[in-house]
């Protein structure tokens, strides 16, 4: 079931389609709905944009985890940092490195 909140987000969108943030907002609510796999397309999608939207890493890599895909989480996580530190934000990289240091060396070694 479509939550008011999502029918006010998409409803912004469509004025403003182009919103980083609105996008960004559309793709927890997903995950929030159960619908996991759109909202990480969204991350997804928001992370390989010009500029890379940073936050949408670390979410997507959350996201990864929590359904089970620990993998797919790291290889995100270190595109995040590298991301990060392209932009300057030294914070966000340290929190993604944190985040993949609780997760392990794993199958990527």
């Amino acid at each position: 079931m479509t939550t008011p909140r999502r029918q006010k987000i998409e409803a912004m969108l469509a004025d403003e389609p182009d919103d980083v943030f609105l996008r960004y907002s559309l793709a927890l609510e997903l995950e929030n709905e159960g619908e996991w796999e759109a909202g990480l397309d969204i991350l997804q999608t928001l992370a390989r944009s010009t500029p890379p939207y940073v936050p949408a890493f670390q979410m997507a890599a959350q996201h990864l985890v929590k359904h089970e895909r620990p993998d797919e989480a790291r290889a995100c996580l270190r595109e995040g940092i590298e991301a990060a530190r392209g932009e300057g934000l030294s914070h966000a990289a340290a929190e993604m490195a944190e985040l993949l240091m609780s997760l392990g060396a794993g199958g990527e070694g």
